[in-house]
């Protein structure tokens, strides 16, 4: 293929220099277009005029880039936000996602019609909202989220992407990977009878899940009490102040200020009930709070700093003319061109092409999501974790950091030592590291320093300890980023405590 490719070439090149010889300088320019064309065999009058047509055609390709370019340009001055659906299993989450995305218009009718008729065949009628989240196999046939689904919708001010996490326990490190990419949460909560028990009861992924988007920094949280159309709750007030009264102390305990940045508002995934229009008063008359949408655009998320050093997690890569890397731009901006590093190893990498969903565009900020084509590296020289950053300002990187860590639950009567074992989780980064050693305990209430030398400490406890892992990885100090210096430390599929990097 290749040789015939060449002398093609060849026989193009002799044949323009054979016409240049002729022609007078001024139809050189068809000729080049001709050449393109594949057209040259000769050059009677005939193709002198084709030349001509051909070369207008060029500007109107112009004119539609251009077109195009306003377009996303419209785009870009939507602000983008990234929502993590979280909650536990069967709550409703990626029914609520398929909802929304049939709402604002991304699924049509007819492929509804047709997941509808697969669920049934499945004999599970009320699945059918989630397969536009769910979609595959394995997912469909148990109704459990497994991967972090992905989707876009917009509204009048925001662009989003949805984050269908899983809440099933054993798919927690899954839902780590999506909630570290979220700006906000939107935890789903199911109003059935014994549903929302089981869920929220200790050992349930209600509560896991609201622990770990407050550490990955999820700040703002949506809650949203799903199945209210369930015949046992039938939009009962006395059920959703329940619900809402026992969350409260919880979420505060979590850390979140539950007067600002949180906020309840009932919904029905199913039936698609106050999730892009209010809520009908004949249904439920004591409700004239927003619907899911207006609540999702009123949300104020402070964003990255553009201008700080360029900082992108790499959570995913592969081939495709070339090296691509998926990841979440945490800080700084990204033109076309650009020459990066890929750091812990130091590759220099220039930036080919990024694109924004399928749009590819010529810079992007922080908050957005990327796939990037770089040139000067091998994907299998890449993994996931690794940081795409500006090669004037890159990344730290460490096998050794001083961390302040709020111990959640240990295993059953385990202590937390020097010596303890647990698997690493910042960013994109999953690794195992060790507590070398604790340096001091701090007083959860006063939040200064226990001057007494600590030798181990108990759940709920904070402690400032030095943390070590076994390859080197890419992280910064929580003061200057945020989002690249807290973690997770999790044991047996289960999150012992969260913390956030203090010194490097």
């Amino acid at each position: 293929m290749d040789l015939e490719e060449d002398i093609r070439s060849l026989q193009l090149d002799s044949a323009a220099e054979d016409i240049n010889g002729v022609v007078n300088p001024e139809d050189e320019k068809p000729d080049v277009d001709k050449m393109d064309e594949g057209l040259l065999s000769g050059s009677d009058p005939k193709q002198e005029v084709q030349a001509q047509s051909v070369e207008a055609e060029p500007k109107a390709k112009v004119k539609e880039i251009l077109s195009v370019q306003d377009e996303e340009d419209e785009q870009m001055k939507k602000r983008h936000l990234n929502v993590v659906f979280i909650g536990h299993v069967d709550a409703g989450k990626s029914t609520t996602g398929g909802q929304i995305l049939f709402l604002s218009g991304q699924v049509d009718d007819r492929t509804i019609q047709k997941y509808e008729k697969e669920a049934k065949d499945k004999s599970r009628e009320s699945w059918y909202m989630a397969y536009i989240m769910d979609t595959n196999e394995e997912e469909r046939v148990k109704g459990k989220t497994v991967e972090v689904g992905r989707a876009h919708f917009e509204t009048d001010t925001t662009r989003f992407t949805i984050l269908d996490a899983p809440g099933h326990k054993s798919y927690v490190p899954n839902m780590i990977s999506g909630a570290s990419q979220a700006d906000i949460g939107v935890l789903v909560i199911s109003a059935r009878k014994g549903e929302f028990e089981t869920g929220y009861e200790r050992g349930g992924q209600t509560r896991e899940h609201v622990q770990l988007a407050k550490t990955l920094g999820v700040t703002k949280l949506l809650v949203v009490v799903n199945k209210m159309d369930d015949p046992t709750v039938n939009w009962s007030k006395e059920r959703y102040d329940e619900i809402e009264s026992k969350m409260i102390p919880f979420l505060k305990q979590s850390g979140y200020n539950v007067k600002k940045d949180v906020s309840f508002l009932p919904i029905s995934g199913l039936m698609g009930l106050n999730i892009k229009t209010r809520l009908d008063k004949s249904l439920c008359s004591w409700w004239d709070g927003p619907c899911l949408f207006e609540s999702l655009d009123s949300i104020e998320v402070p964003m990255g700093d553009p201008k700080s050093p360029f900082r992108m997690p790499i959570i995913d890569k592969f081939k495709d003319m070339g090296t691509v890397v998926m990841g979440k731009v945490e800080s700084g901006t990204i033109r076309d061109g650009d020459s990066l590093l890929i750091m812990p190893n130091k590759d220099h990498v220039k930036v080919v092409a990024i694109y924004i969903d399928e749009n590819r565009v010529t810079l992007a900020g922080p908050g957005e999501n990327l796939r990037v084509r770089l040139s000067g590296v091998e994907e299998e020289d890449i993994l996931s974790g690794f940081v795409l950053s500006s090669a004037a300002n890159p990344i730290s990187t460490v096998t050794e950091f001083v961390a302040q860590l709020q111990i959640l639950e240990l295993l059953d009567n385990a202590i937390f030592t020097a010596g303890y074992k647990a698997v690493l989780h910042v960013h994109s980064v999953v690794e195992e590291c060790e507590i070398v050693e604790l340096l001091q305990q701090i007083d959860p209430k006063t939040r200064k320093p226990i001057k007494k030398k600590v030798l181990f400490v108990k759940n709920g406890a904070i402690v400032l300890c030095r943390v070590q892992v076994n390859n080197v990885i890419c992280v910064e100090k929580f003061s200057d980023f945020p989002q690249l210096g807290r973690f997770t430390l999790r044991t047996e599929g289960k999150t012992v405590a969260v913390g956030k990097i203090t010194a490097l």
